[in-house]
C-alpha cells in the first residue's frame, strides 16, 4: 500500500517542515484560519479577551447543563435548550415558567436572543452550539466549546482594536490612553461598556468570579436578562487557555496583525467611532446586529486588501506602501437581485475578483516554504526582524529571496531545487502529474513556486479552495439579513443535460443593516471629533468606494495589473474574466 502524500513529503523535507508548511494559513500576512467561522460568536469572545486579558478555555457550560453521567460527547449533545429552560425555570430571578407551555416560551427566548443550536438547526431538543452576543455576561458562555473553531478572529480584533506594541497583547496600565483598554474593567473600554449594563465589579479584577449583576439596575432589556441569569447559573468565567501550541504563546493573545495595516487601522477607527456615538441611542438588538454587519465590512477589505498585496507581492516581491493600499473593488447590486441587470454585472464582478483570488492559497504555500528556510538561516536570524504587530519588513526580506536578490536566495533556491527533485522522485509512480509539476522547469524555472504548486496539488486544492471560500462567505456574512451578499445557485450551457453545468454564484448587496452602519458611520466628524457632519449622496457613494472598495455607480477599478491576462504570472494557471461593463447608477 502506498504511503499518504503526507507522509511522502516527510520523509523528504523532514517533519518539522512538514508541520510548518502543511497549512493553509499563514499568520504573518492574515493572522486567521481559512476555514469557516460565525460572526455571531466571536463578540463573546471578545468581550471575555478584552476583560481578562487572555484567551478563553474550558467553563462550566456542560457540567451545569450537560448529562453530569455522560461522555464529554454525551454531555455536548444533552445539552439542549429544553434543558438549559428546565434549569432556568427553577431559579429565582426569572418566576412564572414553571409549567410545561412557559417553558416552552422560556426556550424559544434562549434560542431567539442567546443561545444557536448547531447547524442553525431549530428545536428545543437540539445540540447547543453557540451563544450570542446578548450582553457582556456572554463571555462567561464556553460556546464553543474549542475557541479554535472561531479562527483566530476573536484574537485579531483585539489586537487591532487594543492598538499595542511588542509580540502579544498585556494588561494596559492606568496611564495609557486607548478607547480599547485590555484588563481595565468596563468603563474603560468602549466595547464593554456598550454591553456590560447593569454589570459591577467585587474584588479584584482578575478574579474570574468577579463579575456581579445590579438586582436593582431596572434597565435591562428581557434579552439580556435572559443571558445574564443563564450565565449565573455557572460559578466563574471561563479558565484560561491551557498548553502551547504550534507557532502559539497557550493562553497569549497574539499581536499578530493583518499585513494590510491601512486596512486594520481603519476597522479599529471605525469601530471605535461608530460604537462610542451609537450604543447608547441604538436598541441593543438593533445594535448588536449593526456592529455584525461593521465587522463584516472590515474583515472584508481587510481580506480583500490583503489578497490583493499578496498577489502584487507575488510579482515584484514588495508589500505595498501603507497609503496605497486598497481593498480589491466590487461593483454592489444595490437593487437587493431585483434588478436582472444589475445583479448580473455585480455577479461578474465578484467572479472576476474569485478567479484572481484562486492564485492566493499558491501564494501563501510560497510564503510558508520561504518563511522556514529563511528563519534556519544564520544570517537572515542574526537580523532580528520584528514580525509583530506588523509583518512587513519580513515579507519584504522573503520577497527578495524569492526575486533572488538577496545573498542568501542562491542557497535557498538550490536546497528547495532538491526537495523538488527528490519529492519528485518518490511521487513518480502513485503521483505522476505532481511530479511533473515539481521537475518541469521549461513550464516554471523557479523552484520554490514548483515545490508551492507540487504540495498543493498533495493537500487537496478542492479542500483548500472550499474552505477558502467557506472563509470568504463567513466575511461577507453570506444570505445573513445584515450581510454584505447573496449566492444562488445557477446552470449555465447549452445543449443536453449533461452539457449544462450548476454553479454558484455570489454579489454584492446592501442588506439595511449593512447601509445603516456606512451612513451612520460615514456622518460622524473624523477623529475623536463629537456630532456629525454634512454629508451628500455623491460623497457617500465616494467614501465607500475610496474605503472599503464597495463601487455602486461605477465599475470597479482596473488597473495595468488586473487589465493584463494572468496566465503567464508565477503559480498561476487561469485567465482574466472580462470587464464588467459601465452601469448608470440604479
Amino acid at each position: 500500500m502506498a504511503d499518504s502524500p503526507r507522509k511522502v513529503v516527510e520523509d523528504v523535507l523532514s517533519g518539522n517542515m512538514t508541520r510548518a508548511i502543511w497549512s493553509g494559513n499563514y499568520d504573518e500576512a492574515l493572522p486567521v484560519s481559512l476555514h469557516r467561522f460565525d460572526f455571531s460568536t466571536v463578540l463573546p469572545a471578545v468581550f471575555y479577551m478584552f476583560r481578562f486579558g487572555h484567551r478563553r478555555g474550558s467553563g462550566q457550560f456542560l457540567n451545569i447543563f450537560g448529562d453530569s453521567n455522560g461522555t464529554p460527547a454525551q454531555k455536548r449533545k444533552s445539552a439542549t435548550i429544553e434543558r438549559v429552560a428546565d434549569k432556568l425555570a427553577t431559579m429565582d430571578g426569572l418566576e412564572g415558567f414553571g409549567g410545561e407551555v412557559e417553558q416552552a416560551i422560556l426556550g424559544d427566548l434562549l434560542l431567539c436572543f442567546c443561545l444557536e443550536n448547531t447547524n442553525h438547526n431549530l428545536g428545543r431538543d437540539q445540540q447547543i452550539q453557540r451563544v450570542a452576543p446578548a450582553h457582556y455576561m456572554a463571555s462567561w458562555i464556553d460556546l464553543p466549546q474549542n475557541i479554535a473553531h472561531l479562527r483566530n478572529v476573536p484574537e485579531m480584533m483585539v489586537a487591532m482594536l487594543a492598538a499595542q506594541k511588542g509580540e502579544v497583547v498585556t494588561l494596559n496600565q492606568k496611564e495609557d490612553k486607548t478607547r480599547f483598554a485590555v484588563g481595565r474593567g468596563y468603563g474603560n473600554n468602549v466595547l464593554l461598556k456598550a454591553f456590560n449594563r447593569g454589570m459591577t465589579q467585587i474584588g479584584y479584577a482578575a478574579d474570574l468570579a468577579s463579575d456581579r449583576f445590579n438586582e436593582a439596575d431596572g434597565s435591562v432589556g428581557l434579552d439580556q436578562l435572559l443571558m445574564i441569569r443563564l450565565a449565573q447559573q455557572l460559578p466563574r468565567a471561563p479558565d484560561k487557555q491551557r498548553g502551547k501550541q504550534q507557532r502559539s504563546r497557550g493562553s497569549e493573545i497574539s499581536n499578530q496583525r493583518p499585513i494590510a495595516e491601512r486596512a486594520a487601522r481603519q476597522f479599529s477607527e471605525d469601530i471605535r467611532r461608530f460604537v462610542r456615538s451609537y450604543a447608547d441611542p441604538l436598541p441593543r438588538h438593533s445594535l448588536v446586529e449593526v456592529l455584525e454587519s461593521a465587522m463584516a465590512v472590515g474583515l472584508t477589505t481587510i481580506l480583500t486588501s490583503t489578497i490583493e498585496m499578496l498577489l502584487q507581492w507575488a510579482e515584484n516581491g514588495k508589500i505595498v506602501a501603507k497609503k496605497e493600499q486598497a481593498p480589491a473593488q466590487l461593483f454592489v447590486d444595490c437593487s437587493n437581485g431585483i434588478d436582472r441587470s444589475l445583479r448580473g454585472h455585480a455577479e461578474q464582478s465578484m467572479d472576476d475578483v474569485m478567479r484572481r483570488m484562486e492564485r492566493f492559497p499558491a501564494v501563501l504555500m510560497v510564503l510558508r516554504i520561504l518563511d522556514y528556510q529563511a528563519r534556519s538561516r544564520r544570517k537572515i536570524k542574526q537580523q532580528n526582524i520584528a514580525t509583530r504587530p506588523y509583518a512587513t519588513a519580513w515579507l519584504n526580506l522573503l520577497g527578495k529571496l524569492l526575486m533572488r536578490r538577496h545573498e542568501e536566495a542562491r542557497f535557498i533556491q538550490a536546497t528547495v531545487e532538491g526537495f523538488a527533485e527528490k519529492l519528485a522522485e518518490k511521487l513518480e509512480d502513485d503521483y505522476p502529474e505532481t511530479a511533473d509539476i515539481l521537475t518541469n522547469a521549461d513550464s516554471q524555472p523557479d523552484p520554490v513556486w514548483r515545490l508551492a504548486e507540487g504540495l498543493m496539488t498533495l493537500v487537496g486544492p478542492n479542500v483548500r479552495r472550499s474552505n477558502f471560500m467557506a472563509m470568504i462567505d463567513s466575511s461577507l456574512l453570506t444570505d445573513r439579513p445584515n450581510g454584505l451578499a447573496q449566492k444562488r445557485s445557477t446552470t449555465r450551457g447549452t445543449g443536453g443535460n449533461s452539457a449544462r453545468r450548476s454553479r454558484i454564484v455570489r454579489s454584492l448587496v446592501f442588506t439595511d443593516p449593512v447601509l445603516e452602519y456606512l451612513v451612520h458611520l460615514l456622518l460622524l466628524k473624523t477623529g475623536n471629533k463629537a456630532g456629525i457632519r454634512p454629508l451628500s449622496f455623491k460623497d457617500f457613494i465616494k467614501e465607500i468606494r475610496e474605503r472599503y472598495g464597495l463601487c455602486v455607480d461605477t465599475p470597479p477599478r482596473r488597473d495595468a495589473d488586473l487589465q493584463r491576462t494572468t496566465s503567464g504570472q508565477p503559480g498561476y494557471s487561469g485567465t482574466a474574466s472580462a470587464r464588467p461593463r459601465p452601469v448608470s447608477r440604479g
